[in-house]
Parts: structure tokens; C-alpha cells; sequence
């Protein structure tokens, strides 16, 4: 099956002045995605479906999509702010778009193959399309939870008109993407190396030498809940209201128990379904409103996964967000649970550094 390339055209261009993903720049007035949709082509894409917004849908019809119906199959999908998962709603005052996952949600009733994500007006090279798509290509029908990564030295993407800023990104030895740093203000110096890989986040927030930004919540109401799983299995249930203060202050002590080591954070919006994995290669599917929550930020949490001595919590994440054959298996009752042993239909595959 041949892959789908997706491309992302809904923003606004407002630094740029206008719709820069219309704005011809080649001899015969190509734009940017024009060579990146023939160099996906060339590589054995066979579907293009762009995410737009409606209120530039006819210039995009008689500039772009004119352009290739009747070449190669088509298709548009809108994103608009009003598309929202059940239960959310847009901010008062709220007209930019909402960002790219936002964005490629909007294409998944238009799109039943592998597929590759781009911005349209981001400059890619046919060599980028070369690789994902043999990735894409070769990926066994009906696989689920394959994903892969298209990776440029920093080097290469620097600008000669001002500073930049890019996601830098590490791997391991098994080529597995560990983690993706925002870098900003990113030059080359006159020696033609990079300066310092740009203003790290961290120094930006005036933070101490030896802190790291863990997570970052933005919330006007302070509803939902912070979940800290710790590497002994238990989980720490807070109020996000735990953390409103009056005061602007530089620091917030006591954030979360640091006694034991952390598995992983996140904010939750809403009571929902949990997939949490051991490292003894079990799981456990849990209702968050199963987790008793505590007022204290720097609480220990409750025990939720019942570990053997050297078993640690492996990863959590939403249930929905797997494809399992069977989820009655890993569903319990109470806790704390053991779970049970993933079985094969059901493992996933982390991304890949191509």
C-alpha cells in the first residue's frame, strides 16, 4: 500500500504577513509544498491530503488542489477551533489555531494507511521523502504503533538571515528517540560552528544550575489533576489547585515528592483510562478515578502497581491511545494490581531515528 502524505496548511502567516503556503517563489510560481509534493512522488507517495481552514478554501481550490486532482488522489480537511474532543471548549478571545496534533486529528477519517506529516511551508529535500517512505512502504499491513522520525544535523538548517529556533533531538543505541529539546536563538559563528546550540529554556527561566523543566501546565482555572507514578509503583494524585498561589513567585517548593525516583508526570484534564507498563513486561489498564488523590503537592501517593523487588514502572500513558486486542485482560478492579503479560499482538514499537 502506497503512503498518504499529510500536509499541514491551516496557519494563519501571521509574522509572515499572509498565507505564505500560497505564495508562489518558484520560475513557474511554485510554492513550497509543490516541491515537496513531487519529490514525495517521486518517492512512491500515492495520496495527498492537505489540513486547510475553511476560510480560504477556494484560493486554496484554484491555486494548489487544481493543480493535481485527476494526477494523483486528493482530498481536504479543515481545522477549525471549534473541533474539540468532548468536554473542551475554546478560550474566550481565542482566533489563532490550535497546534499540530490538533491538526492532524482533524485528517483521521481521511487517511487509512501509513502516513508521513509535513508543514507545507517548511522546505524538505527529496532524500527526506526517499527515506520515510520506504519506511512507510515496508511497514507489515495492519501494524500498529510504528512510528519513525526524519532527523537533520542542526547545522544544516541554520538561516543566514537571523537566529532559529529547533527541537534537538537524542537517540540511543538502538536508534530510539530518548528526548526533544527546544533550543532557541540558534546562529552560526563566524568560525561556521554553531553557537552554543542556542539559549537553552531552562537558563531563559533563570533556572538554578542542576534544575530541569520536568512538565509545563497552563490552566486558567486550575481544574484537573498532576499525576507523578514513581518508579516503585505508587502515584501521587494532585489537584492542580494544590499549585495556585497568589503570589508570583520565582519558585514553588515542594512540587513533588522527591524521596524515590520519578517514572514519569503528566497533567490530567479529566478522570480517564491509564495503560501502565512494568518493566517485567506486564500492564495494567487503570481508571484515574481509582487513584485516591491527596491536597499535599509533596505526597508519596498511594501503592497502584504491585512490584517485585527490582521491577519498576516502565511507562504510562492513555489507554485510547493503543490498539489492544484485548483490554478486558489488563483491566482491574483494585489496587494495588500486578496486571498481566502483554502479549504480542498487543506490544508497540517506539519511534525511530531514520
Amino acid at each position: 500500500m502506497k503512503p498518504t502524505l499529510l500536509l499541514l496548511a491551516a496557519g494563519m502567516g501571521s509574522r509572515y504577513g499572509g498565507l505564505k503556503q500560497l505564495d508562489g517563489l518558484g520560475p513557474n510560481g511554485e510554492t513550497i509544498m509543490d516541491y515537496s509534493i513531487y519529490d514525495a512522488i517521486q518517492a512512491g507517495f500515492g495520496k495527498i491530503v492537505w489540513v486547510i481552514r475553511k476560510d480560504f478554501e477556494q484560493d486554496f481550490r484554484d491555486k494548489i488542489l487544481s493543480k493535481y486532482e485527476g494526477k494523483i488522489p486528493c482530498e481536504l480537511v479543515f481545522q477549525s477551533l471549534d473541533k474539540l474532543p468532548e468536554g473542551y471548549t475554546v478560550p474566550e478571545g481565542r482566533t489563532k489555531p490550535w497546534g499540530t496534533n490538533h491538526a492532524v486529528m482533524m485528517a483521521k477519517d481521511a487517511i487509512h494507511e501509513p502516513f508521513c506529516v509535513i508543514n507545507c511551508d517548511d522546505f524538505y529535500n527529496r532524500d527526506c521523502f526517499q527515506v520515510i517512505g520506504k519506511f512507510l512502504a515496508n511497514l507489515p499491513e495492519n501494524s500498529n504503533g510504528k512510528y519513525a522520525m526524519v532527523g537533520f544535523r542542526v547545522s544544516n538548517t541554520l538561516s543566514d538571515n537571523g537566529t532559529v529556533s529547533r527541537g534537538v533531538c537524542s537517540k540511543d543505541e538502538n536508534e530510539h528517540l530518548t528526548s526533544c529539546v527546544e533550543r532557541t536563538e540558534i546562529e552560526r559563528k563566524e568560525d561556521g560552528k554553531v553557537a552554543q546550540m542556542g539559549i537553552f529554556i531552562p537558563g531563559r527561566l533563570g533556572m538554578d544550575e542542576g534544575e530541569n523543566v520536568l512538565s509545563m501546565v497552563i490552566s486558567g482555572d486550575y481544574s484537573g489533576f498532576m499525576l507523578f507514578f514513581f518508579a516503585s509503583g505508587k502515584c501521587a494524585k494532585i489537584p492542580l489547585s494544590s499549585y495556585a498561589t497568589k503570589q508570583n513567585r520565582r519558585k514553588l517548593l515542594k512540587a513533588y515528592c522527591d524521596k524515590e525516583p520519578l517514572a514519569t508526570m503528566f497533567f490530567l484534564p479529566e478522570e480517564t483510562e491509564l495503560a501502565i507498563r512494568t518493566s517485567a513486561g506486564r500492564m495494567l489498564l487503570v481508571g484515574t478515578a481509582q487513584i485516591t488523590a491527596k491536597t499535599t503537592r509533596d505526597s508519596q501517593g498511594v501503592a497502584v502497581v504491585t512490584l517485585k523487588k527490582n521491577q519498576t514502572i516502565a511507562s504510562v500513558v492513555p489507554a485510547d491511545t493503543l490498539e489492544l486486542a484485548n483490554p478486558h485482560r489488563y483491566r482491574v478492579r483494585s489496587l494495588p494490581a500486578t496486571g498481566a503479560l502483554v502479549r504480542a499482538e498487543d506490544e508497540g514499537e517506539q519511534m525511530t531515528m531514520l
